[in-house]
């Protein structure tokens, strides 16, 4: 036991290295000065005389975090009653479902920016230009990823059961939705929330290639007059990341909700 405890310690430490170096090396370039190392970079950001140099990067700020909501409100409201209705009436459309859902998974961004580009066109005429739009876009390309974190919380809901037991006691479809369904599937909707966050903040190509002021573009475009405040900002959305990331470890850890509703479907 004590070499596999050795070995298991060394990976962690040598992945937290591989994760840490770079990270403690943005910070230490970002408080790079003149005289030293001072926190002049990290001020000049809410200095007002720079508000101009960085207006971009600020604007695709706020368009991310509106994207980030939009793309997550539209994926979960289509994807999660669809997932339950194909796992409640329609199971044998559940491979072509994950087919289906999976499928972004094998197209490259720039290939779906080369599809999307003539229904934006479109999306442009009839909506206007507006940030939300591309969250369209997006709902595809986190598609994947939102049904993997839903589909492994399904997995252990015996949602057939469930629901007959809700109806049987004069729930609605509504009821038995609200009441009985979404509620046992909490840390999956949550998990899904945030990886499509993590994903839209991240997103880089779509954005760029559909003319789009998001925060990758912004930090490209402040990146050429001020490389330090775009590593800021690099380091800021990274640590972000990582904070979701260790929210959805989080989540998997927490106990079963909901008075613990869940069972094995293969014991009933």
């Amino acid at each position: 036991m004590r070499p596999a405890r050795l070995l298991s310690g060394a990976v962690l430490v040598i992945t937290g290295l591989v994760f840490a170096v770079p990270i403690v090396a943005m910070a230490e370039f970002t408080l790079r000065g003149a005289g030293g190392h001072d926190l002049s970079h990290w001020t000049g950001i809410l200095d007002p005389e720079n508000e101009r140099a960085y207006r971009s990067l600020f604007q695709g700020i706020g368009n991310s975090l509106v994207l980030a909501v939009v793309t997550a409100l539209i994926v979960l409201v289509l994807l999660v009653p669809t997932m339950l209705l194909v796992e409640i009436r329609l199971p044998r459309l559940r491979r072509a479902l994950e087919l289906v859902c999976l499928l972004p998974l094998t197209v490259p961004a720039i290939v779906l920016v080369v599809g999307l580009a003539p229904v934006y066109s479109v999306v442009t005429r009839v909506a206007g230009s507006a940030p939300w739009t591309l969250a369209l876009a997006y709902g595809v390309l986190v598609l994947p990823y939102a049904y993997r974190a839903v589909a492994a919380d399904l997995a252990g809901l015996d949602a057939v059961t469930l629901s007959e037991a809700a109806r049987s006691l004069g729930a609605g479809p509504l009821a038995v939705l609200g009441r009985v369904l979404l509620p046992n599937l909490r840390r999956g909707l949550v998990a899904a929330a945030l990886i499509t966050v993590a994903v839209v903040l991240g997103e880089y190509t779509i954005a760029s290639l559909l003319s789009r002021t998001t925060l990758q573009t912004g930090l490209v475009q402040v990146s050429k007059s001020d490389a330090y405040v775009a590593v800021i900002f690099s380091l800021l959305s990274l640590l972000f990341a990582f904070a979701l990331l260790l929210g959805i470890g989080r989540l998997a850890r927490i106990g079963l909700p909901v008075g613990g509703a869940r069972s094995s479907k293969g014991s009933s």
